[in-house]
């Protein structure tokens, strides 16, 4: 009877530490990462991110900096290395820098606070939080979180799949999926360093530009090459081009692009973007900072402008909601037949 009574309790105590070594539930790991986005003083991360909005997949490397309460750092580079792209932000707004352009343009916005960011950590644990229908999954080393997004233009980009280290809950990789699950940006990280120190003057603008600059020198008279026309991929129901025109400008031609049908309708003008002088000044720029994956632009009510590769991009419409907009905007990146 003793031996028995023994070996029940023996029993116990294994089923005891073996329930207490399980695995966690989803609400325990919702609960760690709430407590991991309150007590978040900064991080560095680097990571990759591949569009496949277009023809062609677009690689982009990302390098990241964020301090606590709201300092940030993006540097995006394409994997040419021949153009890069920074958002700043710091205590006098949000700033995006175009350094081959030596352009930079401050935005008076809350900037990342409002839509999700993927290559953003608290954005994605805020993604987490948000979504009480969020499915749950783990694997031998990570945790695994389907959710929806916060985009503006949540109907292209509805639901993302944000995978995080079991140890230190860091993020590991990123898919934001269209209706059909299709992955159209994906992030991986390759480095994530918590509790980062950073100099007094990291997230200075001028700094940042002139730091960039190095590594990607301004463009000269002998970088301007003639551009190829861009289409965009996105379709409106019922939407189609209706005139082309080509201008001359002063940085040599001009496309402008008709979109009519079906009450809709919206213009997109190409040209070859200005390298501003050496002393041109900070430009403020009405609107919202608009994360195009690819680049950001600035979204108004009627507009949205953007530079890529050395081109200016806009679409003004009267119609077109700013979501509609930024859909267009962003299928616009990749070379297309009409």
């Amino acid at each position: 009877m003793k031996k028995r009574l023994l070996l029940l309790l023996a029993g116990l105590m294994v089923m005891f530490v073996l329930a207490a070594c399980g695995a966690k539930s989803q609400q325990s790991v919702v609960k760690d990462l709430d407590g991991t986005l309150t007590d978040l003083k900064s991080y560095k991360a680097k990571a990759k991110m591949t569009l496949q909005m277009g023809t062609e997949p677009q690689v982009y490397d990302v390098e990241i900096w964020h301090k606590n309460p709201s300092y940030y750092r993006v540097n995006l580079k394409n994997s040419k290395k021949d153009q890069s792209q920074m958002i700043l932000r710091n205590n006098e707004g949000v700033f995006v820098l175009t350094p081959a352009l030596n352009k930079s343009f401050r935005f008076q916005s809350n900037w990342p606070k409002n839509s999700s960011q993927a290559y953003l950590y608290e954005s994605l644990i805020q993604d987490i939080l948000e979504d009480k229908d969020a499915k749950f999954s783990a694997t031998k080393q990570h945790y695994v979180f389907e959710t929806k997004t916060r985009y503006q233009n949540n109907k292209m980009l509805p639901i993302q799949e944000i995978t995080l280290n079991k140890k230190n809950l860091a993020p590991v990789s990123v898919k934001v999926m269209d209706p059909d699950r299709n992955s159209l940006v994906t992030v991986e990280f390759s480095e994530v360093k918590f509790d980062a120190d950073f100099d007094k003057d990291a997230f200075d603008m001028k700094k940042n530009m002139t730091a960039s600059q190095l590594e990607v020198p301004v463009m000269g008279e002998a970088d301007k090459k003639e551009f190829s026309v861009k289409y965009p991929l996105a379709e409106l129901p019922g939407v189609t081009l209706k005139g082309e025109k080509e201008m001359k400008s002063e940085n040599g031609k001009r496309i402008v692009l008709t979109y009519e049908g079906k009450g809709k309708s919206f213009t997109l003008v190409q040209e070859k973007a200005d390298v501003m002088p050496a002393s041109a000044s900070t430009v403020t720029v009405s609107g919202e900072p608009v994360d195009l994956g690819f680049t950001v632009g600035a979204l108004t009510d009627n507009s949205i402008k953007w530079t890529h590769n050395g081109v200016d991009y806009m679409i003004a419409s009267s119609n077109l909601t700013p979501d509609e907009m930024e859909m267009v905007a962003e299928s616009v990146q990749a070379d297309a037949v009409k």
